[in-house]
């Protein structure tokens, strides 16, 4: 197939786009390369890529119109997997604006370009933050996510909202999928995983918010590639079942889905803490804080519909994860 794959110098556009190429596809990868963080990560998954002759390199920003309707007119993807985003609750706090430029602006970009060249599935990235305030454990693609906590988590439940009116409208098919956590080699310098595995090499301080008494559904990188071509080879289809007397959030009369993709068992970041201890050889200096603004005690997802309608769930344990992840950066940064 020919699909149009956004974020693709991101963390999981990139491993998801050298997936699809490995199987065959031909790829067009869009991404603006911006300098949230390190530009030399991004250029260095983009060159993982660029060398396959079934991928394209598109260097452009999804919040322009103009230039995403001319991406869709000339390359025609066949199906759309939307990757790019503002990432980020904490930053989100400091800078709104690039919230609604790349996940409100950029994804009606998205819709509009599959919705007037006859794409035939739409995927993306919606995230686990959605669940706010909902303190019901774990999290369930049937509830109510109405209290978001932070600009980024209102942006995310925005894109579902507006991609249910496109599949209603146009009857484009949807589907979306709440991240848990993402972890693994050629991880956001901005995440957990990565921070701490530098400073404890480098023997500096690591900030440690709710105490550690965080705990995440933290869920590995191929784990979520798998998730994502699952799905995007499984159409999302209409709900003959669902009723707006008694509506489901993950379904419709539309042809739209939603999703969780994560491990299905929360660790709290204490132990993540000492896991990253183990496989360094070098003890943490923690700098105990409370919870920051924006930030959700507790994430676990409930995967039922994942492994009922694609037949799949996250296996990858946290401690083969990590050690995965610092061997890995130990080889990128020569640590």
């Amino acid at each position: 197939m020919k699909i149009l794959v956004t974020g693709t110098a991101g963390f999981i556009g990139a491993q998801l786009a050298h997936r699809l190429l490995e199987r065959g596809d031909e790829v067009i990868g869009v991404d603006s390369v911006n300098d949230y963080y390190d530009v030399n990560l991004k250029e260095a998954r983009l060159a993982r890529l660029t060398g396959h002759p079934g991928f394209t390199e598109v260097r452009q920003d999804v919040a322009d119109r103009a230039v995403m309707a001319d991406i869709f007119a000339k390359h025609r993807p066949e199906r759309v997997v939307h990757l790019a985003a503002q990432a980020g609750v904490r930053y989100s706090i400091e800078n709104p604006n690039a919230y609604v430029d790349a996940n409100l602006v950029g994804f009606m970009n998205i819709l509009e370009g599959c919705r007037h060249n006859q794409v035939k599935h739409l995927v993306y990235a919606s995230s686990s933050s959605v669940y706010g305030a909902n303190e019901a454990m774990p999290f369930s693609v049937h509830d109510n996510v109405d209290h978001p906590l932070s600009l980024y988590a209102a942006s995310k439940k925005a894109n579902e909202l507006m991609a249910h009116t496109y599949s209603h409208l146009y009857k484009l098919p949807t589907t979306g999928l709440r991240f848990f956590t993402v972890y693994g080699p050629w991880g956001r310098p901005d995440m957990a995983l990565f921070i701490f595995t530098k400073k404890i090499l480098a023997g500096e301080p690591i900030d440690v918010f709710n105490h550690g008494h965080h705990k995440r559904d933290f869920t590995y990188i191929d784990d979520i590639v798998e998730g994502v071509i699952r799905t995007l080879d499984q159409v999302a289809q209409p709900n003959d079942q669902w009723s707006g007397a008694a509506p489901d959030p993950s379904s419709s009369k539309a042809p739209y889905r939603i999703y969780n993709i994560g491990s299905n068992n929360p660790v709290e970041l204490s132990r993540f803490i000492e896991i990253i201890e183990e496989r360094t050889g070098k003890k943490a200096i923690k700098n105990l804080l409370p919870m920051q603004p924006g930030d959700v005690p507790a994430t676990y997802a409930n995967v039922d519909d994942l492994i009922s309608d694609v037949g799949y769930k996250p296996s990858t344990d946290v401690e083969e994860g990590i050690a995965k992840f610092v061997d890995w950066y130990r080889e990128f940064y020569k640590v």
